[in-house]
C-alpha cells in the first residue's frame, strides 16, 4: 500500500479548516514522513503560505477537472510521500462534478483515502458532510469537532446526529481539536510561520499554550492511525 491521501475539508468558510491541515501537517512531519502540501483555497492559500517554504507544495485549482486530472497524476508519479489537500469553502460542488476521477483512481493509485471533516455547531456542517459522503463513498472519514465553537460536549446536533451514526459504521472517529489562543493563531497567519517555527520564535507563555495544543493535536491524529 502506497501513503495516504489526507484529505481536510468542510465545504464552508471559517470552521477551521486552515489550522486542521497545519495540524495534520505538524502531524506527519513530527514522525518524519514524506509530506507534500496541494493547497486548493486559491481564495485564501494560508496554509500554503505558512508550510509553502517547509514543504513541497502546489496550488491546484480544483473548481476543474483538470485540476484533478494533474492531482491524480501528481499522485501516481510519487506514490511514497503523504499528500494533504486543504480545500476550500465550498469543496462539494467541485467533488460532485469532478470527483469521479479521483474517485475511479484511487484503486490503481493503491493508496488509502482518509477525509478529516472539520465542523461547527451549526446544522448545515452536517448537511455538507452528507452530501460528500454521497459525493465520495471511498476510504474513511473521520469528524473532527473545532474546539474553537465550544467544548466537544456542546455540539449536540452531530452527538444526536445520524450523520455521526453513518460515521461509526464506515470505521471513522468524531474527534476534538481544542481551541487554540487567538493571539497564537493571529501570530501563525500574520508571520506565515508554522507550527514548528512557532514553538521556537513566539514568546515563553505562547509557547506554552502551543505546545499543549500540539499535543493534543498529535494525539488526536495518533487516534485516528493516520
Amino acid at each position: 500500500m502506497n501513503s495516504p491521501i489526507v484529505f481536510v475539508s468542510g465545504s464552508k468558510g471559517g470552521v477551521g479548516k486552515s489550522i486542521a491541515s497545519m495540524a495534520v501537517l505538524d502531524y506527519l512531519l513530527s514522525a518524519n514522513r514524506f509530506v507534500k502540501l496541494v493547497e486548493a483555497d486559491l481564495a485564501n492559500p494560508d496554509v500554503w503560505k505558512s508550510y509553502g517554504r517547509s514543504v513541497e507544495s502546489e496550488l491546484v485549482d480544483l473548481d476543474q477537472e483538470e485540476g484533478w486530472i494533474s492531482l491524480v497524476n501528481t499522485f501516481d508519479a510519487d506514490p511514497h510521500s503523504t499528500y494533504v489537500i486543504n480545500t476550500p469553502a465550498r469543496s462539494n460542488e467541485a467533488i460532485r462534478n469532478h470527483g469521479a476521477v479521483l474517485l475511479d483512481s484511487l484503486k490503481e493509485l493503491d493508496r488509502n483515502f482518509v477525509t478529516f471533516w472539520v465542523i461547527n455547531r451549526q446544522r448545515d456542517s452536517l448537511e455538507l458532510l452528507e452530501s460528500f459522503m454521497e459525493s465520495m463513498p471511498a476510504g474513511v472519514i473521520h469528524v473532527i469537532r473545532n474546539g474553537y465553537f465550544g467544548e466537544a460536549r456542546k455540539f449536540e446536533l452531530y452527538e444526536q446526529s445520524a450523520v455521526k451514526r453513518a460515521i461509526k459504521e464506515q470505521g471513522g472517529l468524531s474527534l476534538f481539536l481544542p481551541d487554540l489562543a487567538d493571539r497564537v493563531t493571529d501570530a501563525l497567519y500574520t508571520d506565515r510561520i508554522t507550527l514548528e517555527e512557532a514553538s521556537h520564535q513566539l514568546r515563553l507563555g505562547d509557547r506554552a499554550v502551543l505546545q499543549s495544543w500540539r499535543n493534543a493535536a498529535l494525539s488526536m491524529f495518533g487516534e485516528a492511525e493516520l
